[in-house]
């Protein structure tokens, strides 16, 4: 494992090296401070921008770059508003193309209403790609219709405060399923019977991207936990910084910027067929692994739970850096994609951990803490009982220590001596505690 999410402080970013020019050019334009928060932000409106592209995932399914959703948390007046201003750059070309779309509506909305003369005045179709965050959950369907019948398009939304997605949904209580529909690419299923309800089942391709304080994040997610909804969404968590009296300044978008941005935009545009990253799929069954090893160090199956989709999160936006990169993978696009795997379920913890690990649904329960590395809590000899102690501190059943000393064992993290019934910490496992050690320091 190459980073901790069980501290406050953030997994440092990696450097943005060769294959990674895209990202950098955007951060350009942010302040320093925003750079860690908005680079997860940036895949869902980049993956608005591919259609007619398949990638195939380890597990041999076929995905678009559509259903990515991401969340921008950090607290009020702390520079989320820097996030918009970037979206309206990538999305220059959503807003030329609807523009003329939206003419179409104007005009025939000037049409005479006259009984007999607006008979045959069917109202035009009109394929929106980057809608108003004002758009109805009726609207949304009928935009995925004409979407799709133009080939699969996918609609981008971003939502400057989170709850305007109730709007979209039809209502929070529709939230979850919506959500889910979105991520896992289905069809809307929708059957009204009023005169100006809309009935069809497009394939909902969407991506979406939210702007929060911590406060309404839990509010608006606390009913949403346990159902899969919340492990959907990439979370991007800015902790409060210290005081300072210096300005941030963002980027005065030069016309240099922008002829660089539209190139890798055309990339994306013109990506067609189907792909197999090969070093990008080995990289994720990597971090399974990872994964897996870091719900047996911590005894946390609700984080090896979430982390399932943390990792296709991050898949997509590998997906997206390849195309970025004219189909060309390196090493510095796979640090960056292990980053967000971490990054994501680092900020979930900070913002939700207290009501996950408790199975609660307060909004109010403001205390952040990850899952403890329960091996590096324990000295380097230690025996069971010890264990059973340190999982009673915690608030986990003491049955369970047998079962988390073998899959130790199976995993070589400790040795076992029958003949003192003493348990070692083995010289692997103590060089990698001393690595992430001395990373965090430098962090």
């Amino acid at each position: 494992m190459k980073y901790e999410i069980s501290n406050n402080t953030a997994p440092a970013m990696p450097n943005l090296g060769k294959g990674t020019e895209s990202i950098k050019l955007l951060l350009s334009q942010a302040s320093k401070d925003m750079h860690a928060p908005l680079v997860p932000m940036f895949f869902p409106v980049l993956g608005a921008h591919i259609s007619g592209t398949e990638f195939m995932y380890p597990d041999n399914s076929w995905k678009e770059p559509c259903g990515m959703m991401a969340n921008l948390v950090a607290n009020s007046g702390d520079n989320k508003g820097q996030f918009p201003n970037l979206i309206n750059a990538i999305c220059r070309d959503f807003t030329e193309h609807d523009l003329v779309e939206m003419n179409k509506l104007v005009e025939w909305a000037k049409l005479p209403k006259g009984k007999g003369n607006n008979k045959d005045k069917v109202r035009p179709e009109v394929a929106i790609y980057f809608p108003p965050t004002d758009t109805t959950n009726p609207a949304f369907i009928q935009n995925a219709m004409a979407l799709e019948a133009q080939g699969g398009r996918t609609q981008y939304f971003n939502m400057p405060e989170v709850e305007m997605a109730d709007q979209l949904c039809g209502s929070h209580k529709k939230l979850s399923q919506l959500l889910r529909n979105v991520y896992d690419r289905a069809r809307a299923g929708a059957l009204r019977a009023t005169a100006d309800g809309v009935s069809g089942n497009p394939i909902l391709r969407a991506n979406l991207t939210f702007s929060s304080t911590p406060g309404a994040t839990r509010r608006f997610y606390k009913y949403e936990l346990f159902n899969g909804t919340f492990g959907r969404m990439v979370f991007s968590f800015k902790p409060r910084g210290e005081r300072s009296g210096r300005i941030p300044r963002q980027g005065n978008y030069p016309d240099e910027f922008y002829q660089k941005l539209d190139e890798y935009l055309e990339r994306l545009g013109n990506s067609k067929g189907r792909y197999i990253i090969r070093p990008l799929n080995k990289l994720i069954d990597r971090l399974a692994e990872d994964m897996a090893t870091l719900a047996d160090l911590t005894d946390d199956d609700v984080l090896f739970e979430i982390s399932h989709r943390s990792l296709v999160s991050a898949w997509k936006a590998g997906c997206v850096l390849w195309i970025l990169n004219n189909q060309t993978w390196t090493k510095a696009m796979a640090e960056l994609v292990e980053w967000l795997v971490y990054h994501d379920l680092w900020s979930k913890m900070q913002l939700f951990a207290t009501m996950l690990s408790n199975g609660e649904e307060s909004a109010n329960d403001s205390q952040r803490r990850g899952p403890r590395n329960m091996l590096d809590d324990l000295p380097t000899q230690f025996n069971k009982a010890q264990l059973e102690a340190l999982r009673e501190s915690q608030n986990k059943p003491i049955e369970g220590a047998s079962n988390q000393l073998r899959k130790w064992l199976h995993r070589k993290f400790i040795e076992y001596s029958a003949q003192t019934g003493i348990y070692t910490k083995t010289e692997l496992y103590l060089q990698n505690a001393k690595m992430r050690e001395c990373k965090n320091e430098k962090m």
